[in-house]
């Protein structure tokens, strides 16, 4: 497998209530991520893109959800699986989350 850039592993903010309340109540970002990257990439990846130091990173396969009602002779369409992580940012330090 080629080296992905930072930009391929860490590749859209995560817009939910949820993702803005662990964001501002702990400091906890969410980033949709790549399907084969790994806590080390995702840490390396944000420390480089935003210039902040990470404490912690967890990471969360999202299962594909049916989507659509019933079509073509009764099989169902979905959406695709995804990867997403938690990353929990030191102390002082932060993302402007609205400029991305």
């Amino acid at each position: 497998m080629k080296a992905l850039s930072p930009y391929e592993i860490v590749q859209v903010p995560v817009y939910s209530e949820k993702a803005d309340r662990l964001r501002d109540a702990q400091n906890w970002y969410t980033f949709r991520i790549h399907p084969a990257a790994n806590k080390i990439q995702v840490r390396q990846a944000v420390e480089q893109i935003f210039g902040v130091k990470v404490e912690k990173v967890r990471i969360i396969r999202m299962k594909p959800k049916p989507r659509g009602r019933m079509w073509r002779r009764g099989r169902r369409g979905y959406k695709p699986a995804w990867k997403k992580a938690l990353v929990k940012l030191r102390a002082g330090h932060k993302i402007d989350i609205l400029q991305l």
